[in-house]
């Protein structure tokens, strides 16, 4: 029995010794000092052992074990620092390396433009106010004096869902609901998405964004539109910027009005940017239809408001000198990190 003891640790040593992983280890662990393993296969084998000879041979049992739990947790503690070493060799950090750049966004064009708008007309107590882009044919024409076979209503200009149902082709019709709810006076700017069955070249899409305003209120006049709108154009233009009115027809307003500003690059004198002219147009406006007035239950003997609506991407455009409306949805990265 000394002997067959003697014979498994010099096996098991052995194997230790010759190991150069972890899981060998653990494989040597299983065969020997296992359920099944070499030892209790002796421990087994005790019944033939004569009884006053089984203390000492359990002894010497426990002492194998001993010395190879010991063997194997001494070359596990060695393979584990050499396998800790080899590692941080091969995972060295060169800390002298410039770090990599977190690669963080910004905002869109689109948005700049749009936060300082907003920040205008509420800097003058206007209220933002959103509405569907999908829309009614009564408030998206109806209710803005836009009849039955009136040109804007053609297919050919507007996407129908059906015949009561559009894409809305303005956000005039949140002007038509927030006047609808009679909470009066009404000082608001409505921005969203708009939808025009347009061709996609440099200056027109499908799918674009306006902004829109809406003031009434008792006695407001021509005089309140274009000092309203002067001062908007020298805080999004610069202090010198002048304004010029030239008239214009729209259903929802009487009388209307192109708004034009001065040239914000030569200052009035003429450049490639104004075409020569010295002026730039930038929005339509006038004086809210008195049948406006009356199909959102307002009543015009009391109450008078002014209108105006300024494409989102025609400000964007003239304020960063973008050529083409197209590289704003490209998603082009060169582009868009130049904002």
């Amino acid at each position: 029995m000394k002997d067959q003891l003697e014979k498994i640790k010099e096996e098991a040593v052995r194997q230790i010794e010759a190991s150069e992983a972890l899981e060998r280890l653990n494989e040597i662990r299983v065969a020997y000092l296992g359920k099944k393993g070499e030892l209790t296969s002796v421990l087994k084998g005790m019944k033939t052992v004569a009884p006053e000879d089984r203390p000492k041979v359990g002894q010497m049992v426990n002492e194998a074990r001993e010395m190879i739990e010991a063997k194997l947790e001494e070359t596990r503690q060695a393979l584990a620092k050499k396998a800790r070493e080899a590692q941080m060799k091969a995972e060295v950090i060169d800390v002298t390396l410039p770090a990599k750049k977190a690669n963080v966004g910004h905002r869109h064009p689109n948005t700049i433009a749009l936060e300082e708008l907003e920040r205008i007309f509420t800097g003058m107590g206007y209220e933002v106010v959103e509405g569907p882009e999908i829309e009614y044919d009564e408030y998206n024409f109806t209710k803005l004096n836009i009849p039955e076979g009136h040109p804007a209503k053609d297919e050919q200009d507007t996407f129908y869902i059906n015949k009561e149902i559009v894409l809305r082709t303005q956000t005039s019709p949140v002007q038509a609901r927030t006047m609808e709810k009679g909470v009066l006076p009404i000082r608001m700017i409505s921005p969203g998405r708009v939808f025009r069955s347009d061709e996609v070249d440099a200056t027109h899409s499908p799918s674009f964004h306006q902004v829109e305003g809406l003031v009434i209120d008792k006695n407001i006049t021509f005089a309140d539109l274009k000092g309203t709108l002067a001062e908007f154009a020298r805080e999004l233009f610069g202090e010198e910027t002048k304004v010029k009115f030239r008239p214009h027809h729209f259903p929802f307003t009487e009388p209307s009005a192109e708004m034009d500003v001065s040239c914000f690059k030569c200052g009035g004198k003429g450049c490639r940017f104004c075409k020569g002219t010295g002026w730039i147009e930038i929005l339509g406006c006038g004086m809210v239809h008195p049948h406006v007035l009356e199909m959102c239950k307002i009543d015009p003997e009391k109450y008078t408001g002014f209108a105006f609506g300024v494409g989102l991407e025609r400000i964007a455009l003239l304020k960063y000198e973008i050529d083409d409306m197209r590289l704003l949805y490209e998603n082009d990265v060169r582009f868009l990190k130049q904002f």
